[in-house]
């Protein structure tokens, strides 16, 4: 785009009928001239000065990098709520996240569900509204109308005995900084996709995600939080399976590493 303030000026406007407000009624609270009110939602300041956008940014409860990289009238209300609590920015300072999103006809947000035969191009997709647009969507009671859910199915044994083909319902965590130790989480990846762990934010060590599973087979592994897409915390699931008892050699795999940690955790207090 050619314009150097990008949405700068539309999304002043729509924020403006947003609130049911004239231009002489946003001019009072802002304590400015009508003419300049009308001058930025129509384009004709090139470079807004800084005192300005900080302004308009304070009145209208949002971050001067949403107000000029982010079409806000592409979004839900809910996500425009949620830019409007400071939830806008990558690691509480950075690239901006926007979840592409779907509504109903009474504006309440869908949750989407990502088939198998979708996920490979969910990484292509993730940010795309109109990928997202054509995935089925429902709606479930015991879920907060006030929260974004999305549900994935899960594949291979890596989280057993959650079973492989159950349908795990996240909710969308747009702070990463919230993710406490060992919190099962959705996990979309740049290389890895989609993935259901237990997930630990290293941001202070590594400025990485530890990823663990929960069948002790696996080892833990730790990702880059530039190549993460997407965090969705654990919800619930949903499957047709009974789960049954461990096996042996799950039960094998978990004393072996119990005893690896024990070793470590030794060797860790003679040095």
């Amino acid at each position: 785009m050619s314009n150097p303030i990008l949405f700068w000026s539309s999304n002043i406007k729509f924020l403006r009928k947003r609130k049911k407000m004239s231009q002489m009624e946003l001019a009072e609270k802002l304590n400015i001239s009508r003419p300049k009110v009308n001058t930025h939602e129509n384009g004709h300041v090139k470079n807004p000065p800084m005192a300005d956008m900080v302004l308009f940014a304070d009145f209208f409860r949002m971050s001067i990098d949403s107000l000029v990289k982010v079409d806000l009238s592409k979004l839900s209300e809910l996500k425009i709520r949620d830019l409007e609590a400071g939830n806008d920015v990558y690691l509480k300072g950075g690239s901006i996240r926007i979840l592409a999103t779907t509504v109903d006809s009474d504006n309440r947000e869908n949750v989407e569900l990502v088939p198998v035969k979708a996920k490979a191009g969910y990484l292509a997709g993730y940010s795309d509204p109109g990928f997202i647009s054509r995935l089925p969507v429902f709606h479930l009671p015991q879920l907060d109308p006030n929260r974004k859910y999305r549900m994935f199915p899960t594949e291979g044994d890596s989280m057993l005995p959650v079973p492989e083909g159950a349908l795990v319902i996240g909710e969308f965590l747009q702070d990463w900084t919230h993710i406490k130790e060992r919190t099962p989480c959705i996990v979309v990846t740049k290389e890895e996709g989609i993935s259901f762990k237990l997930a630990s934010y290293r941001i202070k060590e590594s400025k990485s995600l530890l990823l663990e599973s929960l069948n002790t087979l696996y080892e833990p592994y730790e990702v880059d939080v530039m190549e993460v897409l997407e965090v969705w915390k654990f919800h619930s699931y949903f499957t047709e399976d009974i789960p049954g008892p461990m096996s042996s050699l799950e039960q094998v795999g978990r004393d072996v590493r119990e005893i690896k940690a024990t070793l470590h955790a030794l060797n860790n207090v003679k040095n």
